[in-house]
């Protein structure tokens, strides 16, 4: 079978999350890394992607010179992947969606719901997949989690806890450290910080797993650092779809904690508990019964785990394997678009650009609440109330 051709804009030599896209695009043999504008600093672009074996008509120096650099090509590229700054994503994936080009946007996919929704509404229109990339929920356990709560393991779900704590911006004397001082700035940032960084990765695996969209909530945000414009520690209740109640805490300011990826789901019959820091274990306790500890690699899990997990039982398995599974996803989906079928059922849950519009709305929902003592606000979509 012939491979994909897959191009990267971003994510280029000292970046923390370009090594994990290009591991995760590779791993399965399904695409082939075949351009890529890898820096805003056009001529390190190119020389990077060359170093890395892209040819060299095809590094380019900057996203426009490669969309238009791809366009006509016969071969060009099935999926580009965009992981650039933040404010930058919604003109890229535009761009890109326009000329009938599939996109996997990094998180967050816009900086604001109207271009979220403009995103959402291109695809549809282009017929363009578009994916965001929450992707920690590739990880085999978690598309576990949510295989049994669909086959009714727990009975109704009752509750949500989800949690995405650190502590690597604690340190005050930080405040005018580059890699950390944009990310609280709201001319870079938006309207959000650390729920707009973190959080939104714990509200979306919320709804990932549960299959219940929040429909509003209640913040209370706080900069525990007073030179912070936007909040380094926020607090948020949820109100799910069906009925679920949801908890969240997300912090960047946690000293001791490293990463800090964890989700609750309580039910009528049963309960899970996950981390992503020890993702090989899920936790499950049945009503009246005994803690069980579910392996990852172990005989008779869900479809959706035995097509998600890559090593043997007992062996670790990480954050760029995740993200396997959200490029393995989109193969089938590019491929099944092609030849005119149906996707495989135990492939069809990468993130769509409605996830990443919902929780855009999530963002600008939690600014509000905060701004507002904790007020109860919508948190949906315009476009979905």
């Amino acid at each position: 079978m012939a491979k994909l051709q897959w191009g990267m804009i971003g994510g280029g030599e000292g970046s923390q999350i370009g090594p994990a896209h290009r591991l995760g695009a590779g791993l399965d043999g399904a695409f082939d890394f075949a351009a890529g504008a890898l820096d805003h600093r056009p001529d390190e672009g190119r020389a990077y992607g060359q170093r890395l074996g892209l040819a060299t008509d095809r590094a380019y120096g900057d996203w426009r010179e490669m969309l238009e650099g791809e366009r006509d090509r016969a071969d060009r590229i099935d999926l580009v992947t965009v992981a650039t700054p933040n404010a930058t994503h919604y003109e890229i994936t535009k761009a890109f969606l326009e000329a009938g080009f599939n996109v996997l946007c990094e998180k967050p996919m816009t900086m604001t719901v109207e271009e979220g929704e403009d995103i959402v509404r291109t695809a549809e229109r282009t017929g363009a997949i578009c994916a965001v990339n929450y992707g920690y929920s590739g990880y085999s356990l978690v598309r576990h989690m949510k295989a049994m709560i669909a086959r009714g393991d727990l009975g109704k779900v009752r509750l949500v806890k989800a949690e995405f704590a650190h502590g690597h911006h604690a340190d005050a004397e930080d405040a005018d450290n580059p890699r950390v001082r944009w990310r609280y700035d709201p001319a870079q940032a938006g309207v959000s910080a650390q729920f707009a960084d973190c959080g939104i990765h714990a509200l979306h695996m919320a709804s990932f797993v549960t299959g219940q969209e929040v429909h509003k909530l209640s913040a209370d945000t706080v900069s525990c650092i007073a030179s912070r414009e936007l909040e380094d520690d926020a607090m948020v209740n949820f109100r799910m779809q069906d009925g679920a109640v949801g908890r969240l805490w997300t912090s960047s300011v946690a000293i001791g904690r490293q990463h800090g990826l964890t989700l609750q789901v309580f039910g009528e019959t049963g309960g899970l508990r996950w981390s992503q820091e020890h993702p090989n274990q899920l936790y499950y306790m049945p009503l009246n019964g005994r803690l069980q500890t579910i392996e990852r690699g172990e005989a008779n899990l869900s479809p959706e785990a035995d097509r998600t997990t890559r090593v043997t039982i007992g062996h670790a398995e990480g954050m760029p394997l995740a993200f396997a599974n959200i490029y393995s996803d989109l193969a089938e989906a590019i491929r099944a678009r092609k030849e005119g079928r149906a996707m495989d059922p135990a492939a069809d849950h990468y993130p769509r650009a409605t996830d990443g519009l919902r929780s855009m709305a999530a963002v600008f929902a939690v600014a509000e609440s905060g701004s507002k003592d904790g007020a109860w606000v919508d948190a949906r979509p315009p476009m979905y109330r």
